[in-house]
Formats: C-alpha cells, sequence, structure tokens
C-alpha cells in the first residue's frame, strides 16, 4: 500500500485535525469521509500498558484530565473527555486504543504510526505496536515514524518489511537526522523534516538517497504550494480539504 500512495501523500495529521479533535476516532473517520489515503497517529503506552492514541505527555490541554498520561491506567483514561477541548459537539469523545482506530479505519486508510515514547526511549511500546499490526493484518497497510532512532530500529528488527520514516526536530537539533548520518542512526524509508528545513536541496538529497520526503506540519496555502512545486512525496496536515484544494488548482 505504501508504494501505491498517490504523490504527494496527504496525512491527515492527528486526524482531520482542524475540523475534529485531534486523534480521535472521529477525526480519523472525517479524514477518510474527506477523501485522505493516509493519517498520522501518536502511540504511547498507558500506566497498564495499553497502547493509546494521544500526543501530549499530560492531558490537561485536550482532555477534563490532569497530569501525565503515562501515569494513568487505561480505565482512567477511558473516562476522560476528549472531544469538549474542541467542540461541545464533541462531548464525551474517549482517547481511542490503537486496537479501536484499526478496527474503525484500519486497511481503508493508510497509517503512519508516531512511536511517541520519548520519556522512556526504551520501552515496550515498538514491540506491542509491532504486535498488534500482526494481528490485525495490517503489515502492508502502515508505517513508522519516530524521533526516536531506538523505536524505530526496534520496529525494524520486528517488522522489517513495514517502512519507516525518520523524524528530524527543526533547526540545527535535526541536522544529523537531515543529512546522511540519519540513514547511518537507523535505515529509513522516507525522512520527515520540519516544513521549515525543507529546501529544494534536501529533497533532491533525499531522493538521490533513494528515500522519501514526508513533511510537518503544513496547513497553510502558499506554504502547501511551495512544498508540492519542490517535488515533496506528502504532507502532515491539520486540514486536508485545503491540501486537496491547491493540489486541484495545481492542476488547472
Amino acid at each position: 500500500m505504501y508504494q501505491q500512495l498517490p504523490r504527494p501523500t496527504i496525512f491527515a495529521h492527528r486526524g482531520s485535525k482542524n475540523h475534529a479533535p485531534e486523534n480521535t476516532l472521529a477525526a480519523f473517520r472525517l479524514a477518510v469521509t474527506q477523501g485522505a489515503p493516509a493519517i498520522e497517529l501518536d502511540a504511547k503506552l498507558s500506566a497498564d500498558g495499553e497502547i493509546v492514541v494521544f500526543h501530549d505527555r499530560t492531558l490537561d490541554r485536550t482532555t477534563n484530565g490532569t497530569g501525565k498520561l503515562q501515569d494513568k491506567p487505561l480505565a482512567a483514561l477511558k473516562e476522560l473527555d476528549a472531544g469538549s477541548f474542541f467542540s461541545p459537539a464533541f462531548k464525551a469523545e474517549p482517547i481511542p486504543t490503537l486496537a479501536e482506530v484499526f478496527e474503525a479505519v484500519g486497511g481503508v486508510v493508510f497509517i503512519n504510526i508516531e512511536l511517541t515514547n520519548y520519556a522512556a526511549p526504551k520501552d515496550q511500546l515498538p514491540d506491542k505496536v509491532a504486535q498488534l499490526v500482526v494481528d490485525f493484518n495490517l503489515q502492508e497497510s502502515i508505517m513508522f515514524s519516530s524521533f526516536n532512532r531506538f523505536a524505530l530500529q526496534r520496529a525494524r528488527e520486528l517488522l522489517p518489511k513495514v517502512p519507516c520514516g525518520l523524524l528530524a526536530l527543526p533547526g540545527l537539533l535535526g541536522a544529523p537526522a537531515r543529512s546522511w548520518l540519519g540513514r547511518k542512526l537507523v535505515a529509513y524509508q522516507a525522512l520527515h523534516p520540519a516544513m521549515r528545513d525543507t529546501t529544494p536541496k534536501l529533497v533532491n538529497e533525499v531522493h538521490q538517497r533513494g528515500h522519501r520526503v514526508h513533511v510537518y506540519t503544513v496547513n497553510k496555502r502558499p506554504d502547501m504550494l511551495r512544498l508540492f512545486q519542490y517535488g515533496v512525496d506528502g504532507i502532515f496536515t491539520d486540514d486536508p480539504p485545503l491540501a486537496f484544494d491547491v493540489l486541484r488548482q495545481m492542476e488547472k
């Protein structure tokens, strides 16, 4: 499925994040309805080792809970409201497990799973996610990404045929990942650089190394147009309908 993705690929960042609460089933289902060929989500472990889909380390910004997600068991997380912060229309929208996302849209849309075990870079997250991917037979419908090279290395060991995307931090901190050194750190199929660091030169260099370039996070029309003209292979965006509109205008 990775090889058949349209280019540029529109990845719905945390689902259709501008139109529904991020990292919820509502956001992922809406992204599919809007025609996104791919979604991006963030995987973490709860206190009792269950895989949940959530971005922040703490619960405060997007739920009515407080504290670190990693300190809460799944049962406690399931009691939280992860929708009202966005709109009353999404009141009581729960934090989903990765299994629930797979059940809802697995095989229907390509899924970029960001392994976000940044607080515990050598925990069991890659192992548990890989096993769940196998359980749902989604090896050809997902890719892994992470800023954490240890997580990507472990994912590659477990599922060597599943593509990996190396996320590069913005600015100087991400320079090693964007250079040839990134390929030495971990075998990846795509580089995921920040928008501000993406230049025609970088795109050409990565393409010459035989990899794709998927840029995060692109939400404005002029930026989308510029990056598409650079020849990037995909963008992560909170607004898939806008991205499709830009592509349609370019085709005229």
